[in-house]
């Protein structure tokens, strides 16, 4: 019953705590992205998620409880491509790529990194890029309006296409489309 359970009062970012957590959680991307959930830490501490509007939750973010206490965020590793490209031009290129595709992608030192999806993997390939699959924490870029994640076609979700059918994306579903509205 979410009525008994330790609410979440505040998020703090990972600078602006410290000391000693009462629990951890261990969320991957799309758990870190949320409004409302019931969460259980590490420990096995139940408490309730409940935000104003969904928020992405970073990596050593804190999560200050009702009771005074705090559980810490930890991005959770999941499975990732690692794209390595030949020079920056080329990594620009890529990147270009990835993001006419609305793909979260974490831009790190000379690579990117994405989900992992053979679709993508098969494209940046076929780009000259390398791609090494690795199982890390998925720190993506936040969008450039600053809603914290971008949108995606990471996940189901009904599209008209131009002979004004309706028709489902699924989970590892990538494609090039014209202008669209994400209102």
């Amino acid at each position: 019953m979410a009525g008994s359970l330790p609410r979440v009062v505040d998020v703090l970012a990972k600078s602006d705590w410290t000391g000693e957590p009462v629990d951890r959680v261990a969320l991957d991307y799309d758990d870190r992205f949320r409004r409302r959930i019931v969460l259980t830490g590490e420990t096995g501490l139940r408490f309730l998620l409940e935000l104003p509007e969904p928020r992405l939750l970073r990596d050593g973010d804190g999560l200050r409880l009702d009771n005074g206490g705090t559980v810490a965020v930890t991005a959770a590793p999941e499975r990732l491509a690692e794209i390595i490209c030949s020079d920056d031009h080329h990594l620009v290129r890529v990147a270009w790529h990835l993001g006419n595709r609305h793909l979260p992608t974490q831009i790190l030192d000379g690579r990117l990194r994405v989900r992992e999806d053979h679709v993508i993997i098969d494209m940046v390939e076929k780009l000259g890029a390398t791609v090494r699959l690795i199982d890390a924490p998925f720190e993506p870029e936040g969008g450039a309006y600053g809603h914290g994640q971008v949108h995606s076609h990471d996940h189901p979700h009904a599209h008209v296409s131009g002979n004004g059918h309706d028709h489902v994306h699924g989970p590892t579903h990538a494609h090039t489309h014209g202008p669209h509205n994400h209102g």
